[in-house]
């Protein structure tokens, strides 16, 4: 199995995934087909599945045109509102394209059809591979707040993943428990040798953050100084595994001390709603949007409080 990883638009990827003794090629989040059907052509393989993590313009705006370029070519994910979908899976239900397995991870949160992928070869030394997924520049919900019609360029319109490098997505369609649940699926359920292919680039400002979170874990301060250098000679960051992830990723470290006593909370679901919050209100101060969403932002998250009766 070798995975192509494509930076396409500001900060997304889409990848090509392919069987290499069949030559068979199956796409993840195709946002530019026809960049997408030219790194197919000069591997020359055979794309024939579009598998989509979620419905968001900008993991699925290329699947109508793909579809177009390509007749025949089939569409999956798990949410009906996935733009040319063709077959919708299940939770649980496993794929094959030549010797690569494909088992559908139903992981929502992020959006309520999110579908996470886990791919493997039987006896094969290479480890497995997760595809996680993202979130959609134009529409933003922030602790069940919706922002209407943010410009793909404001900062706040493409954060978020299901799990991301050092990261995750904002539990914007579901409650924080939701998306815990979703993350210990993960967890619980794949090796920690397992290669994470998130659908944006945020790793420096991910760890970023985990440093405030945590300014005496060692391995956060490292992961940065890594991610600074690949950030510095322009070179993605992907992939990163479970196991590194569970060292420095405050997302997934709600039960330790020092992430507890960062939010003030105990029970990890509430642990999680308030890592959510702080890491917008960091990533507000780093990049802030336009002044009127900024403000409504603000009074969703208790920055601002209303003027008291007299």
């Amino acid at each position: 199995m070798k995975v192509k990883v494509i930076p396409v638009l500001e900060d997304n990827y889409m990848y090509l995934i392919i069987e290499e003794h069949t030559r068979e090629a199956v796409a993840v989040d195709v946002a530019v087909p026809k960049r997408l059907l030219e790194i197919a052509g000069r591997e020359g393989v055979s794309l024939t599945t579009v598998l989509t993590t979620h419905h968001h313009w900008d993991h699925t705006r290329g699947n109508a045109e793909l579809v177009h370029l390509r007749p025949g070519l089939a569409v999956m994910g798990a949410d009906e509102r996935i733009c040319a979908l063709t077959r919708r899976l299940a939770h649980g239900e496993e794929l094959r394209f030549g010797a690569i397995h494909v088992r559908c991870l139903l992981t929502p949160g992020h959006t309520s059809g999110h579908m996470s992928y886990f791919l493997w070869e039987d006896e094969c030394p290479d480890p497995p591979a997760l595809f996680s997924g993202t979130l959609q520049p134009g529409l933003i919900h922030l602790c069940n707040f919706t922002v209407p019609s943010l410009p793909p360029s404001d900062p706040l319109s493409s954060l978020g993943d299901a799990l991301s490098v050092a990261g995750c997505g904002w539990h914007l369609e579901d409650t924080a428990q939701q998306m815990y649940q979703s993350l210990t699926k993960i967890l619980d359920t794949l090796p920690p040798q397992t290669k994470v292919f998130c659908g944006h680039e945020h790793t420096l400002n991910n760890l970023e953050f985990a440093q405030k979170v945590e300014p005496c874990n060692d391995h956060v301060r490292a992961k940065l100084s890594w991610a600074q250098k690949r950030d510095d000679d322009d070179i993605p960051t992907v992939p990163s595994t479970l196991g590194e992830e569970l060292l420095y990723n405050p997302f997934l470290r709600v039960t330790e001390d020092p992430v507890r006593e960062f939010t003030g909370q105990v029970a990890p679901a509430q642990v999680l709603e308030v890592l959510c919050r702080e890491r917008a209100r960091f990533q507000l101060a780093l990049e802030p949007p336009q002044p009127q969403v900024r403000a409504l932002l603000a009074l969703q998250w208790g920055l601002l409080s209303t003027p008291q009766e007299k």
